[in-house]
């Protein structure tokens, strides 16, 4: 029986501030006999999707949630007497998952100061399906109770069980044996008899196992610039942050065993489902009396006629066969929102690749002038872009020139509505010799000699610590000799691969059909807007993944066109020209490519 569930964990994407690794959590969990766990990291939902499909695959049930920041007066006021408190909220059902992920994204795109902030109009808007816990020493409840203000404390537990209706409130008790704790847990039990207001308990957990404190306060040091010898910096007060088994759990809180059922009470009530694969495409507005089909078949079936000049049986069959896979497939829309965003970039003298990867293999796709190369002509087969055992959505890679991509996307940006509209995220992680230079510093070692060990890494494709071990004799030598470098080697390895910051991807945009907080949340990078899910999660949701490349080389083409034309009068049309000049096959039989965009590498000139 299972008498015991986490719901207040903290993973390696609280960023620099957990370390508890989703791919190993799971198994943990089961090993300690539990069946259910929660994920609340700091602020942001970035983990959600791997976290789900984590536990799913291990027979875990996952209970998805995050611990937010409260800014005590409006979260619009950015200064520092507006104080802000911790609170965990958990989706009890899909209603309260799309509502957490609405509050994060209102955090990070309304309320960003230092941390991403919400206010208690916005827990309001989007209380349904949620439920709230307490949290921990920085909750609002507790640090009332710290300062000796029980009315303060009793006013805002009142507020938040308002908030989220009877029962969806949970004043939380947590002993990571600081004496404080012990105190507010005395008074969080007085307060639960007099207000009516339910009990649970947690371990505010920040790694996997007990021994991980130490790595865990090394990566604290990385976070906050600090080395474990200074004495004034973040610290943890123990090393009881782990993932505790029920027994431990129930160790801790003799006097309080219902707080520990109503954990599993909580768990058995949060049930969230989420659908993968279902498209989620934006709808494309087509002209009056056309159905989405007509006119996508219209556009393309013009474009053939300029395209070819005898249209054979040939032509004819391999555009049905195309034009019906991508109907039967759904993907009407995704051609016309294409061709649409293509057609303003030529039409604004903006330049366009010529197509790469296997959207060139569709003739379709050439028709409408999304490619510039007849797939006919060089045997490129359609099946390679797009065909009915294939799950993932079609990719048509975009490469636009590198000074004017924004206003591609800033076209898109309007049409679609900057609430459909996003960039993606994508994750710094600490790969091996930066994880042994980050652990380095943090260990207050001399910086000469953790950069010759460092250096001691090979720099190979996917190398990692582990890997370099067995391929680096200096390298095995270092760490089988020295008892400092091997404590930095270990250390670096438990670190190695955890994300260190949050950046934009170069090229990748996403567009969806409803709002996109209905399906992810948002996060903020500086002024940029982006998703909290990386492109592979937005793939498997359904959602509209675009890659508006912006390439240098056509930035180069366009000034050298624009030259000639200034210096010898003489207009340059790519369109009339074709692949088979013999003075630049020439070229490329003496690999003369270099600033040749994809020939200039040395193993292709080779």
């Amino acid at each position: 029986m299972n008498n015991f569930v986490h719901l207040h964990l903290h993973s390696e994407y609280s960023l620099l501030d957990g370390s508890t690794r989703i791919s190993l959590l799971p198994k943990r969990v089961k090993d300690l006999g539990m069946d259910a766990v929660a994920l609340t990291d700091h602020g942001n939902m970035y983990g959600a999707i791997a976290f789900y499909k984590a536990c799913k695959d291990a027979g875990v049930k996952p209970i998805l949630g995050c611990e937010v920041y409260i800014s005590e007066k409006d979260m619009t006021i950015k200064d520092r007497t507006n104080k802000r408190y911790h609170l965990i909220l958990l989706a009890e059902n899909n209603e309260g998952f799309k509502n957490i992920m609405k509050i994060v994204s209102t955090g990070y795109v309304d309320g960003y100061y230092y941390k991403p902030r919400v206010d208690k109009e916005v827990l309001k808007k989007y209380s349904k399906g949620v439920i709230a816990t307490s949290a921990c020493l920085g909750g609002e409840v507790q640090k009332a109770l710290l300062n000796r203000d029980k009315e303060a404390a009793k006013k805002a537990a009142l507020e938040y069980r308002d908030i989220f209706g009877e029962g969806n409130f949970f004043l939380e008790l947590q002993d990571h044996g600081m004496p404080e704790q012990a105190r507010v847990n005395r008074e969080l039990v007085l307060l639960s008899e007099e207000l009516g207001l339910p009990l649970t308990a947690s371990n505010d957990v920040h790694y996997l196992m007990k021994e991980d404190s130490k790595s865990h306060d090394v990566l604290l040091c990385i976070q906050t610039g600090k080395t474990v010898n200074d004495t004034d910096r973040m610290k943890f007060p123990s090393d009881e942050f782990y993932l505790k088994s029920p027994d431990e759990m129930a160790a801790l809180f003799p006097e309080n065993t219902e707080a520990l059922e109503n954990t599993v009470k909580i768990a058995d009530r949060c049930n969230v489902e989420i659908k993968f694969h279902d498209l989620h495409l934006p709808e494309f507005i087509v002209p009056d009396g056309y159905s989405h089909e007509e006119y996508l078949k219209k556009l393309a079936l013009e474009g053939m006629l300029k395209r070819y000049e005898n249209v054979t049986d040939e032509i004819k069959e391999r555009f049905e066969f195309e034009f019906n896979t991508i109907k039967n497939m759904g993907y009407v829309d995704y051609f016309l929102i294409v061709w649409d965003f293509i057609r303003y970039a030529r039409k604004h003298e903006i330049q366009v690749g010529p197509g790469r990867g296997s959207a060139a293999g569709s003739m379709v796709s050439y028709c409408l002038g999304i490619t510039d190369v007849d797939p006919l002509e060089f045997d490129l087969l359609f099946e390679r872009f797009l065909n009915p055992e294939r799950v993932s959505m079609p990719d048509i890679d975009i490469d636009f020139c590198y000074e004017r991509r924004e206003e591609v996307i800033d076209y898109v940006n309007r049409k679609y509505g900057d609430s459909h509209v996003a960039q993606i995220v994508t994750f710094g992680t600490m790969a091996a010799r930066n994880a042994i230079r980050d652990v380095g510093r943090a260990l207050d070692m001399s910086y000469a000699k953790v950069d010759y060990i460092a250096k001691q890494v090979p720099q190979a494709l996917n190398m990692t610590i582990e890997k370099a071990l067995e391929v680096s004799e200096t390298f095995k030598g270092i760490y089988d000799g020295e008892e400092d470098s091997r404590l930095l080697i270990d250390m670096a390895l438990k670190l190695e691969g955890l994300p260190r910051h949050t950046s934009t991807h170069a090229a990748g945009v996403v567009i969806s059909k409803d709002e996109l907080t209905e399906y992810v949340p948002l996060t903020r990078n500086d002024k940029i807007i982006a998703t909290q899910f990386n492109m592979i999660e937005l793939e498997e949701l359904g959602l509209l993944k675009m890659d508006f490349l912006g390439l240098r080389t056509l930035t180069v083409i366009r000034d050298a066109i624009n030259l000639i034309k200034e210096n010898q009068g003489k207009t340059i049309n790519f369109d009339n020209f074709n692949y088979n000049d013999p003075d630049v096959l020439k070229m490329f039989a003496k690999s003369e490519t270099l600033g040749v965009f994809q020939f200039e590498s040395s193993g292709m000139r080779a």
